[in-house]
């Protein structure tokens, strides 16, 4: 016999459950939708001390309470933090976790951090103590897509939603280790912006951190739906948890490569000198052999990236190459560490970018009136800021592989960081933007929408393409075509800035 413990998301209880429990029951499994002390209708229960810890208690007390020889805890939304909190506490009555379009929490942290509406999440950091409002009618959608909700059950998750108690989004999460190997199931819901391609895609290309979804213990599933399931397809999801519970799923595997090492310590695409190079906290110049002040590239990385990454960026063999590369063509080369470790880090990341380039333009051996930026990969969010506010000095923006728009399920991203909706808002700089042929299809998406408002806003942008080449062709793709790209790039660039 399997019990299914189901945990709802922020503002709701366990009645969001109820048909998606029924249908558990009839394929003959136990089921238990769960209200947590202080949601749904035990609003009133809650206290100034109810915060992450009672609700993990909670749980670990009804998992203690039930016989089934199986318990698979379903968690949604914040509903996942107490689902790992419990299961590292009963790892040995745990068979898997289910984490129904949501990622998940890492130990340390508070759920607020995962919280998809940037309002709540400058309110809370603010006023830690701050009543969470749930929200307001026509705007659910600010935390997960609504799509294929009927009208009926929509109604009723507004009219029953209940504040939620403070302390459980602001409460850290502590972990011993143990909820980290059990097995887990992610269920994705494609409307949502979730998907398998999209985890693949993060495998693949993203933070090192996310390789861990290629161990043997974790499986994906999807559902061709929004962010609320149990209201939208009850049947689906129930289907979707017996086939987890059964171990079923797409299992991600760790892309081939013909490279030995992680592709951020590769090597360089073209051989370069080293530059004299001059550090001054978080940001490095490599100087030309030239008198004088001379313009400068500021060269930004993407992210997240883990905070004890080593080398940092600007010490990998991809920022020193550009770097010694932009100095070797006359130009101060500007690298930087920005502190972007999670998705929630752009306004941090955006303010260190801001303070480099000022750092920058006000050293004597720069011309502080002649400034580029040039961003890689996720990196690229960061250029939304530069293109509805551009200074006069700013003379070009730069872009390779860029991500222009959040990537799809990256909710904890501040709107702010959207270039799609800032390009051509303001008369700027020109934008050289340099396209893989062979990018990830949901990148590649931000690109073609970004081009379409560039045009339609009149915005002047160049492009160069590489069309054979890969996301981070400058170390992955040593050919000819891309050797040809970054000299046409850097030529671009170095035009915009001898104007």
């Amino acid at each position: 016999m399997t019990a299914f413990v189901l945990v709802s998301d922020t503002f709701t209880g366990g009645w969001v459950w109820e048909e998606t429990a029924a249908r558990l029951r009839e394929a003959g499994a136990e089921a238990y939708p769960v209200t947590l002390r202080g949601m749904g209708d035990r609003r009133t229960e809650a206290g100034p001390g109810t915060g992450l810890e009672t609700h993990i208690e909670e749980l670990v007390g009804l998992v203690d309470g039930i016989t089934a020889t199986e318990v698979v805890l379903v968690g949604h939304g914040y509903g996942l933090y107490p689902v790992f909190g419990a299961a590292d506490r009963r790892a040995g009555r745990v068979a898997r976790i289910v984490s129904v379009d949501t990622g998940p929490p890492q130990g340390g942290e508070g759920a607020v951090r995962s919280v998809p509406d940037p309002d709540v999440r400058e309110l809370l950091s603010e006023r830690p103590d701050a009543a969470v409002p749930p929200p307001a009618p026509g705007t659910w959608a600010r935390w997960g897509s609504v799509e294929g909700i009927p009208a009926d059950a929509l109604a009723r998750l507004e009219r029953e939603a209940a504040p939620q108690p403070v302390r459980t989004l602001t409460e850290p999460l502590h972990l011993t280790g143990i909820a980290s190997t059990l097995p887990t199931t992610g269920v994705l819901c494609t409307a949502n912006g979730q998907s398998i391609a999209m985890v693949e895609m993060a495998v693949a290309a993203g933070p090192p951190q996310f390789r861990v979804f290629t161990e043997d213990r974790f499986r994906f599933l999807e559902l061709a739906t929004g962010h609320w399931p149990m209201l939208s397809a009850p049947g689906e999801l129930a289907e979707a948890l017996l086939r987890a519970a059964a171990g079923e799923g797409h299992r991600v595997t760790a892309p081939e490569s013909d490279h030995e090492q992680p592709s951020h310590l590769l090597p360089f695409l073209v051989d370069v000198p080293e530059r004299p190079r001059d550090r001054v906290g978080r940001v490095d110049l490599h100087l030309p052999d030239a008198d004088g002040p001379r313009p400068a590239v500021v060269f930004v990385h993407g992210g997240p990236i883990e905070p004890d990454r080593r080398p940092t960026p600007r010490d990998s063999p991809f920022f020193l190459g550009y770097g010694r590369y932009a100095a070797g063509a006359g130009v101060v080369g500007v690298t930087a560490d920005l502190r972007l470790h999670g998705l929630a880090d752009y306004p941090q990341a955006a303010q260190d970018l801001a303070d480099a380039v000022e750092q920058v333009r006000a050293d004597p051996r720069v011309d502080g009136d002649r400034i580029a930026i040039w961003f890689f990969s996720t990196g690229g969010l960061l250029a939304a800021d530069w293109l509805a506010a551009p200074p006069s000095w700013l003379r070009c923006v730069a872009a390779n592989y860029p991500a222009l728009a959040p990537l799809p399920g990256w909710k904890a991203v501040e709107p702010r960081f959207t270039p799609v909706a800032t390009v051509g808002t303001a008369d700027g700089p020109p934008f050289v933007l340099t396209r893989a042929g062979l990018e990830h299809e949901a990148i590649a998406a931000t690109v073609e929408e970004f081009l379409a408002a560039a045009e339609k806003r009149g915005a002047d942008v160049e492009i160069i393409d590489a069309p054979h080449a890969h996301h981070g062709f400058e170390l992955v793709d040593p050919t000819d075509e891309s050797r040809a790209v970054l000299e046409r790039s850097m030529r671009a660039v170095l035009a915009h800035l001898a104007r």
